[in-house]
């Protein structure tokens, strides 16, 4: 190939093939994640999975298939895999260390994993965080779930949203009113003292929208 390309190229043509090679480890991680995802929801739709379980699997076939290309295109610039190696384990190691001594962080996760089993809500669903009882607390529309947080969205009486990210721990210490789509409206002052017709529950029972009290 080399005898074909004008004299002034030579010097260029590491450069050249360097650039190439490059290029085509990014256009095959591209592809491959275009790939499993469409996998993940051809799999998604013949067996009726949770959204949860689709959004986990989309983001974990993403950082593999992107780490395997970063790794694929440091080599091509000379480093080292052993080395690369070295420091990631060095690197998981100091995190293992400083993830399980957040221990708050170990149970939010540990709470993710019991939320995507039970499944007490869904996305998209409108739900609230009962303080104590009847007592209103956080209520939102849920808009992301991860590890740590479960994301509401909140729309606020006098315009505007919000976003507010709940601990995951936090669904399993307070009682959980959940709405499928939207939310049942409510009274502008909030509920009288008499209406005990509601039930809040943890696992998300639709028929307590007459007893909340301001709900976005």
């Amino acid at each position: 190939m080399k005898a074909h390309l004008p004299p002034w190229l030579h010097a260029w043509l590491a450069e050249i093939t360097l650039g190439l090679h490059v290029l085509g480890i990014v256009l095959a991680a591209l592809l491959l994640r275009w790939l499993a995802r469409r996998l993940v929801n051809r799999v998604h739709r013949r067996y009726d999975l949770p959204i949860q379980v689709v959004v986990t699997a989309r983001r974990l076939s993403s950082f593999v298939i992107g780490f395997a290309a970063l790794l694929l295109v440091l080599e091509r610039f000379g480093v080292s895999g052993s080395v690369l190696w070295t420091a990631f384990t060095g690197f998981a190691a100091v995190a293992a260390v400083a993830f399980f001594a957040a221990w708050s962080v170990l149970t939010n996760v540990f709470c993710s994993l019991l939320l995507l089993l039970t499944r007490p809500f869904r996305l998209l669903d409108h739900i609230e965080v009962l303080e104590n009882g009847e007592r209103a607390g956080f209520a939102g529309r849920v808009v992301d779930m991860n590890l740590i947080f479960v994301t509401l969205e909140e729309t606020h009486p006098a315009g505007g949203e919000s976003l507010l990210r709940v601990p995951n721990s936090l669904f399993f210490q307070r009682a959980t009113r959940r709405w499928r789509g939207e939310p049942v409206p409510q009274p502008p002052n909030g509920r009288s003292g008499d209406d005990g017709g509601s039930s809040a529950s943890g696992a998300g029972g639709g028929g307590g929208g007459a007893a909340a009290a301001s709900f976005p």
